[in-house]
């Protein structure tokens, strides 16, 4: 018998009786049958329970009938949640304890709480030593690179047939269709297309490719190497009742190998002389022989060079953002800034504008989204998203960064982006820690901006020149944009691309914590400049992009002295 049994049964040791039988009257002939407990002990008993109250001599007399029962352990249970509630009935709770809840670390946007606590110490930082004019300055082991495209100067065999594409996306990714058309085209002799851009719902961008590129230039660069065409021969197209929707199209998996194109696009080419290939976009590993390699660094870095007007247009900019930068000897810090309306919304993640903001970004989600953040089973942890370092930086954040990584309130800042989220609100405190910001509405007139303000892959070519000659490049969210000036930047200085990448993830932390000081954040700031001017010569490894990463494919050593340095300087 457990312990409880023996403390309400009065310390008995014999085992339950079996359940009695229906109560009737003593026989006559029965001699009555002396109870095993004394006198004393009923006493005993009842001096006990005369001290309990009537409800308790109640309940303490219906446990003793339960105990007396082999169904006890089935009524253990209830009689435990009686006797707790009895005893919750008879304690008066004065006070009730407040549970409270702090977020993650990093999970909340607190940058305008901090951005007002640090403010007077960001405004009276007077520090000597401006990073405009320090940046850059660590040696590297790995030595200088340059450029070294070999190009053919051999006259080109027959063609083995035309090969048609259509490139889609924005300007970056259309620029990457290009470069791997050129590659698969040169690879297999054929003649290759002036590629045709698809019209996309979000860039909505109707611009041909001689709208945005060299259309000439980049035929004559590349004469040697591969044959570009701009229309496939009348009696070729005949068969096809002059409609390239009767040519037949491959449906080529993302990133496929050359193996697959000479296996089974040039049989199909042999064949048909004419095919075409649609969709086009990622259409290449990055992992190919150096054949390959070669002919798309070609053509990204020699053969497609900007249009006409937007080339002069953007190197006008370069010279009036040079301009303004004349205390800094010219060098200036160019941003891309990705914090327009599409970009907060489809990030999900949420900032500081309440409950309208949120409603917002759900409206603008459904207008270019439709149904996909909507769909059963998504989730969506806002809070996650920022501890990933997945939310796009504000121009508040990018101010705060810049000013602790040294960049003097007299910096000149360009700023590439397209139309700011909630502009007028958003842009005050970026442009007090930098009142020397620039954007190409603000460099250029109405009327130099005329040809080219419906067309938003002309106007991110326009950015793409400012960005590639400033002495700094800030990169805030990622994208085709920056992965593709990393490595035009690597090309034109020296292996290196003089690029901020910083940690997201850390500047989630550093900027939720609301007891940091400006000296503490400056330092932690310092070191993340640091160490994006370590990183800013890679070499490619297997599985990445010689878009991005230039060295070794399209560049070639200098020397391996322990002290060389960055070209520009």
């Amino acid at each position: 018998m457990n312990k409880l049994s023996r403390l309400l049964t009065g310390g008995l040791s014999t085992p339950p009786s079996p359940p009695p039988t229906p109560m009737r009257s003593p026989s006559p002939m029965r001699s009555p049958v002396r109870s095993p407990r004394s006198p004393r002990h009923y006493r005993h008993v009842r001096s006990k329970v005369s001290r309990f109250t009537t409800g308790q001599r109640l309940l303490w007399l219906f446990l003793s009938i339960l105990l007396r029962r082999q169904g006890i352990f089935l009524f253990a249970p209830l009689v435990y949640i009686s006797c707790m509630l009895l005893y919750m009935g008879t304690v008066a709770f004065d006070i009730v304890p407040i549970i409270s809840h702090r977020s993650a670390p990093g999970s909340v946007y607190r940058s305008p709480e901090l951005y007002a606590k640090l403010r007077p110490d960001i405004e009276n930082d007077d520090s000597s030593t401006d990073a405009i004019s320090t940046i850059w300055k660590i040696p590297y082991e790995g030595g200088e690179w340059k450029p070294c495209i070999k190009r053919s100067s051999q006259a080109l065999p027959e063609s083995n047939g035309y090969i048609y594409v259509e490139a889609n996306g924005g300007l970056n990714q259309q620029r990457t269709s290009i470069c791997n058309a050129v590659a698969v085209a040169g690879y297999l002799n054929a003649t290759l297309l002036i590629p045709n851009f698809r019209y996309h719902s979000i860039w909505k961008d109707p611009s041909k490719f001689k709208d945005i590129f060299d259309q000439d230039y980049f035929i004559d660069t590349l004469k040697n190497d591969v044959w570009v065409v701009e229309d496939v021969p009348e009696y070729l197209m005949e068969r096809f009742g002059d409609d390239m929707a009767n040519v037949y199209n491959f449906r080529i998996k993302a990133w496929s190998s050359i193996a697959y194109y000479k296996d089974v696009v040039l049989p199909k080419l042999l064949e048909e002389k004419v095919i075409r290939i649609s969709p086009f976009a990622n259409r290449l590993s990055f992992d190919a022989p150096p054949a390959v390699q070669r002919l798309r660094c070609l053509a990204n870095y020699e053969a497609l060079r900007f249009a006409s007007p937007i080339l002069t247009l953007g190197e006008s900019l370069v010279a009036r953002m040079r301009k303004h930068s004349a205390i800094n000897g010219g060098k200036y810090v160019s941003v891309h800034l990705r914090f327009e309306e599409d970009m907060v919304a489809f990030s999900c993640c949420t900032f500081d504008g309440g409950e309208h903001e949120k409603e917002e970004m759900i409206a603008a989600r459904e207008r270019g989204w439709r149904g996909k953040f909507t769909r059963p089973g998504r989730v969506i942890r806002p809070g996650v998203i920022r501890i990933n370092g997945k939310c796009p930086l504000t121009p508040l954040e990018v101010g705060l960064m810049l000013r602790g990584m040294g960049f003097a309130k007299n910096t000149s800042i360009y700023l590439a982006s397209g139309k700011i989220h909630n502009a007028k609100k958003t842009m005050v405190p970026l442009l007090e820690m930098f009142p020397n910001l620039h954007t190409k509405e603000t460099l250029a007139s109405k009327e130099e901006l005329a040809p080219f303000k419906n067309y938003s892959s002309r106007m991110a070519a326009i950015d793409y020149t400012v960005c590639l000659h400033s002495e700094v490049f800030v990169t805030t969210q990622g994208g085709n944009f920056p992965h593709f000036l990393f490595g035009h930047r690597r090309y034109l200085y020296g292996g290196h691309a003089k690029t901020i990448k910083p940690d997201k993830r850390k500047l989630a932390l550093l900027f939720d914590g609301p007891s940091i000081g400006w000296k503490t954040l400056k330092e932690e700031l310092l070191s993340m400049r640091s160490h994006s001017d370590e990183k800013g010569i890679e070499l490619k490894k297997p599985n990445e992009s010689i878009y991005s990463f230039p060295c070794p494919d399209c560049m070639c050593r200098l020397n391996r002295t322990n002290d060389s340095r960055s070209s520009a300087k």
